[in-house]
């Protein structure tokens, strides 16, 4: 049983629950020469319509994102290959952050995934959550709010409006792990309190000082 103000914990998926792509985005840009963030600049560029959000909305295939990302990648100095990209973003479950989630079910906590994500082009294609709707993590959430299906994606506003009236929990009741701040932002302004995940081991000292338990 939970004794504390908290009463909802929500999880970004790619680089909270699974690792990070950064990593293989930094191993790329090695590869291809690349200037060193250059990929991550090109996603927080117009990141309200740039090919990312396109894409993560369900308004573009991965073809015409391919089309659109080497664009603004050239416009930017590099021309890129953006299937390439989408490639890099696989990451392996960390199995310590599901034993966390595991926790916080039994004692009673409402659990949300919430991930930008997009359509597989064909059938041959892995789709991230596909593939963890095969695993156990899946069973553990109360709920899944996924860009691809509600056609709004972190950080818009709309998506955490969305997700706050399916769910009915008061942001103050809520915290919020991502690992990107500016999906943390909006969430913050709203009242929930914002975990900024680097590392699984930090997310787990952040979590515990917060809900004053150990996991």
């Amino acid at each position: 049983m939970k004794l504390n103000q908290y009463s909802s914990i929500f999880w970004d998926f790619g680089g909270v629950i699974t690792s990070s792509p950064f990593e293989a985005f930094k191993k790329f840009e090695i590869e291809n020469d690349l200037p060193e963030n250059f990929l991550r600049k090109v996603n927080s560029t117009n990141p309200q319509n740039n090919a990312w959000a396109l894409l993560e909305q369900s308004k573009i295939n991965q073809i015409e994102f391919n089309d659109l990302f080497f664009q603004e990648s050239s416009e930017l100095g590099f021309g890129v290959n953006g299937l390439k990209v989408l490639d890099l973003l696989e990451g392996d479950l960390r199995l310590g952050m599901v034993d966390i989630i595991k926790t916080l079910k039994k004692m009673d906590f409402i659990q949300a995934c919430l991930t930008n994500n997009f359509i597989p082009d064909n059938d041959n294609q892995p789709d991230m959550m596909d593939l963890i709707k095969k695993t156990e993590v899946f069973n553990l959430f109360d709920f899944i709010f996924e860009s691809k299906e509600i056609g709004l994606r972190k950080p818009d506003q709309a998506f955490y409006d969305y997700v706050l009236e399916k769910v009915d929990i008061p942001p103050e009741k809520i915290i919020f792990l991502d690992d990107l701040g500016i999906n943390l932002k909006p969430a913050k302004a709203m009242g929930m309190t914002t975990i900024k995940v680097i590392s699984e081991s930090q997310a787990k000292e952040d979590l515990e000082r917060i809900l004053k338990i150990k996991f």
